[in-house]
């Protein structure tokens, strides 16, 4: 293959009879999920539809939680990070066990009492104006827009066309169809039962691949060992070290969650308190995450599940970061290439590639799991008596799926909420005698809309560089992070705050976040520095 040179680090996948039986019964199961869940639930209603009739329980309120926000960029972005860096990315995953408790007891019970369906709504109750819930509306839906979707689709692009090499057009379309349909047809129930199912294959799957890659490099201690020399080989290495130290060099503290205030990357004063302000506002005001908090039965069940989607972001950790880093120590010159040339003909991006190390994994380790298994005698009796099921022929179909279903339930998520946002503070605005029927109308159109709107990134986010886009999306949602956490903050938890009191400071306080930026980003590129990979 030419085009950016994929099959430098992909082979062309041969995808056997039993594999594509097993990714064939994960679409039939799903669907017959979605249309069980669109039978049993109220969907002609406004309650219905947009909040299940708030009676979920916990356990697919938590495992929803958890689908809606590990979507296929974690298992490419992650899994890249901790390929990049080591495992001190997963400082952003264990912020949110914290922040979920928040949630449950400091937010949503503010949310419930309420009788919201939006979290602009909430501010439209509380303050009594209009202008800070359809700003906040229109910021909410451009993020989904140009992060969330562009950040899934661009994660979906990578596995499918490097890994899988199949149409990548069709295959977007396809997913996207059948995350409408469910998004449609059964409303937010259909959504939480989907993400129920899908969390149990994206666990079991990544648990699977987790020991594979472990097994691979001869256990946990020596992946520790092994990845400080997980440098790669070719003689470009030593002249790109010389122009910059950053550049697929293994940082020493690889090993730390939590590391000096000095570091260019990860300082521990980021972890604490910078990912805290960007975590209050995504977990605590995000549409996608307090929609599902707001659909349990009663209090009990959305605390339940924040705790239950808490212990899930451990797993993050295990099942995304040590594989990445695994992959860099079986995969050196691949992952952790350092020439923009050689960069750009392994991956298509001269600014490294990282980000293909979860995929690499699926495509080189699954189809060799038999060798594994004679090789390594000590874990031979564990998988012959747990997970008898990875000798099979179907494996590699397994994994397959689980990044399907990382993609299908983030954008099912994103979808719902969206139109949500859309229907109850801009239609509704402008249509304050609308009908139940009409809303219902809007909210599943819109949502066709956003399919529309997925399939025009379909070429952008084809032709652009990987770590660029995951970049972009990191800064702008910084920029916007700390204004929104502290007008819900400040909402919920002081009783003296007005509407006129953000008006101004809001829009002050993401120009100066701007500016700051890019002056920060000009005093890099002057420096000849670049933005670690």
């Amino acid at each position: 293959m030419t085009e950016a040179g994929v099959g430098k680090a992909f082979e062309s996948i041969n995808l056997e009879v039993w594999d594509i039986v097993v990714i064939v019964a994960y679409f039939v199961g799903v669907i017959g999920v979605g249309i069980w869940s669109s039978w049993k639930s109220s969907r002609g209603s406004m309650s219905g539809y947009f909040l299940a009739s708030r009676s979920m329980h916990w356990i697919p309120v938590g495992a929803s939680l958890f689908a809606s926000n590990i979507g296929s960029g974690h298992f490419v972005g992650l899994a890249g990070s901790g390929a990049a860096t080591g495992i001190g990315i997963a400082g952003f995953e264990l912020n949110a066990i914290f922040i979920l408790m928040i949630l449950g007891w400091f937010f949503v019970p503010v949310y419930v009492a309420s009788g919201v369906y939006t979290m602009p709504e909430y501010l439209r109750k509380r303050f009594g104006g209009q202008r800070i819930r359809v700003y906040l509306s229109v910021l909410a839906l451009l993020l989904s827009i140009f992060t969330k979707i562009s950040a899934d689709l661009f994660a979906g692009a990578v596995f499918i066309k490097q890994a899988l090499d199949w149409n990548l057009y069709l295959s977007v379309v396809v997913l996207l169809a059948i995350a409408c349909i469910f998004t449609v047809a059964g409303g937010l129930s259909a959504v939480i039962w989907t993400d129920f199912v899908q969390t149990i294959l994206i666990v079991i799957g990544a648990f699977v691949l987790m020991v594979l890659s472990l097994i691979k490099v001869g256990g946990y201690e020596k992946l520790m060992h092994d990845f400080a020399f997980a440098e790669p080989t070719n003689e470009s290495f030593v002249r790109y070290t010389l122009d910059n130290v950053s550049c697929s060099k293994v940082p020493d503290n690889y090993n730390h969650l939590l590391r000096t205030a000095s570091d260019p990357q990860l300082p521990w004063t980021g972890i604490v308190f910078g990912i805290t302000i960007s975590a209050v506002w995504y977990w605590c005001s995000d549409q996608v995450i307090v929609q599902r908090a707001l659909s349990a039965k009663n209090m009990v069940h959305a605390k339940a599940g924040c705790v239950l989607a808490g212990y899930l972001k451990l797993l993050p950790l295990y099942l995304l970061v040590l594989p990445g880093m695994a992959a860099r120590v079986l995969f050196p010159d691949l992952v952790g290439c350092s020439d923009p040339d050689r960069c750009k003909e392994i991956c298509g991006s001269e600014n490294g590639c990282t980000n293909i190390a979860y995929p690499l994994l699926v495509v080189k380790l699954m189809p060799i799991v038999e060798v594994h298994l004679r090789e390594t005698t000590h874990y031979r009796l564990f998988f012959q008596q747990c997970v008898p099921f990875v000798r099979t022929a179907g494996a590699r179909g397994m994994m397959l799926s689980v990044m399907l279903a990382a993609l299908m339930s983030s954008l099912t998520s994103i979808f719902n909420s969206s139109s949500t946002i859309f229907t109850i503070d801009i239609w509704k605005k402008f249509r304050k005698s609308a009908s139940d029927v009409e809303l219902l109308i809007v909210g599943r159109s819109f949502v066709v809309v956003l399919v529309g709107l997925s399939i025009v990134w379909i070429p952008i986010i084809e032709h652009f560089p990987s770590s660029q886009l995951f970049h972009y999306i990191q800064s702008v949602t910084s920029y916007l992070a700390p204004p929104v956490c502290a007008v819900y903050v400040l909402a919920v938890s002081w009783k003296r705050v007005n509407e006129p009191c953000f008006r101004f400071p809001r829009k002050r306080s993401c120009l100066v976040s701007l500016m700051a930026t890019a002056y920060i980003d000009t005093v890099l590129v002057a420096q000849g520095s670049k933005h670690p990979v």
